[in-house]
């Protein structure tokens, strides 16, 4: 009776760590399906890499705008040419949440 009490529990845990981790869209190494969430990024309306959603309350990534050097954890730069990855800004069905920042870009 405890091997099974113990089994059940054990199993009970397992569970509850595989829900939390489902609900992390943004790898600790800040990309999404291999993607970096970072870099040289252009909005576009059609065929994007990914859609986000901008948010003020749980993000899963906050970003910065940046002009220069846009070389760490959600930190973005907008270009007409030559992107890393393209964005659609989307209102509902998103890839990812993202919040707008001033400062301390990043995973929250």
């Amino acid at each position: 009776m405890k091997k099974a009490a113990i089994l059940l529990l054990i199993a009970g845990l397992v569970a509850i760590g595989s829900f939390a981790l489902a609900g992390k869209k943004v790898a600790p190494d800040c990309s999404f399906n291999g993607m970096k969430l970072y870099g040289k990024i252009q909005f576009v309306d059609a065929w994007p890499d990914i859609k986000v959603q901008s948010v003020e309350a749980f993000p899963d990534l906050k970003v910065k705008m940046v002009d220069a050097f846009p070389d760490k954890c959600g930190q973005w730069q907008s270009v007409d040419a030559f992107p890393n990855l393209r964005v659609k800004l989307v209102d509902s069905f998103p890839d990812i949440k993202i919040k707008f920042v001033g400062a301390f870009p990043g995973l929250p």
